[in-house]
């Protein structure tokens, strides 16, 4: 939906993730490109230590400023969303990750210059964010073959080979895994499976993959998509159906989704939220509606 309020602010803060694969390279590009544009950058950081991250964009939105231009990966826009949500802050991306999974959600070019003339002629959209427990997030987050690649893929993997070191490196943890029983519980009732992989949609990608088409970051409801039985070829055959778009893509997975949804397993799964390890089963997801403002194209990009 078109916010009919406000533009896009042509005053903001950049805060990039020099850490991220593409951060440090481009972060003076960015701000050179954006002051070109017309953006009038009140703070401009280049964040090298992620522990540094949190309070550079918390005092950045304590300082007033209009928008929050962050760039990095999923990872790090997750992490960083808790600070702009429910606030008048406006929260923009410049996709710098290996995935970009939000920003394609968003329907974001995935270039900087493309992300750049999003945020120079874009629009407002308010969206939902999902939460698990207490804790925000922007696209999605999966148990099961997911945490044990976040765990341990080598960060130099991600940052020089991108989303083919990752894939190499999912293929290699296949080897690890192992199914387990999932326990649902909505409003109608429980629901019980094997599963081998689980995933909490706020948007439609993850991994860089759109998994989903059934929702979107303003849909009003968060959904766990289950990949069903204990076959680890059912679960390389999903991703390898959602990745070429086949009729079946569908088959292997069942669908829940409400406003909020319990979720357990046996035995205890890790869970990643975009990326980072953050929580354990059990947990409650929820859906928080319309909690951020984010910077969008006029007009969806192909992506």
């Amino acid at each position: 939906m078109q916010s009919l309020s406000r533009p896009v602010p042509r005053t903001a803060a950049l805060v990039v993730n020099a850490h991220s694969r593409k951060g440090e390279a481009l972060y003076r590009q960015a701000k050179q490109k954006l002051e070109a544009a017309g953006v009038t950058l009140t703070a401009a950081h280049a964040v090298r230590d992620p522990s540094k991250l949190d309070e550079t964009v918390r005092d950045a939105v304590q300082s007033g400023a209009p928008m929050v231009i962050i760039g990095g990966g999923d990872g790090s826009l997750s992490r960083l969303v808790d600070y702009l949500a429910n606030t008048d802050c406006v929260f923009a991306v410049l996709p710098l990750g290996t995935a970009n999974s939000f920003a394609r959600t968003l329907g974001l070019p995935l270039d900087l210059d493309g992300a750049i003339d999003a945020i120079v002629s874009g629009r407002l959209r308010r969206i939902d964010l999902g939460m698990i427990e207490d804790d925000y997030f922007v696209n999605a987050a999966a148990l099961g073959l997911s945490p044990i690649i976040g765990d341990t893929v080598p960060h130099k993997l991600k940052r020089y080979l991108g989303r083919v070191g990752y894939l190499g490196w999912a293929l290699r943890c296949l080897l690890r895994f192992r199914p387990f029983r999932l326990t649902v519980e909505d409003e109608h009732g429980e629901h019980r499976t094997w599963a081998s992989e689980v995933r909490i949609f706020n948007g439609r990608f993850h991994g860089g993959v759109e998994l989903i088409e059934t929702t979107d970051v303003d849909s009003g409801d968060i959904v766990i998509q289950a990949v069903t039985g204990r076959s680890v070829m059912r679960l390389a055959f999903d991703w390898y159906a959602k990745f070429f778009r086949l009729k079946s893509r569908s088959a292997n997975t069942v669908e829940f989704r409400g406003r909020e949804l319990k979720l357990r397993t046996r035995p205890a799964q890790k869970i990643s939220i975009d990326g980072e390890c953050l929580a354990r089963t059990p947990v409650t997801v929820r859906v928080a509606q319309r909690a951020i403002e984010v910077v969008v194209p006029s007009a969806p990009s192909m992506v």
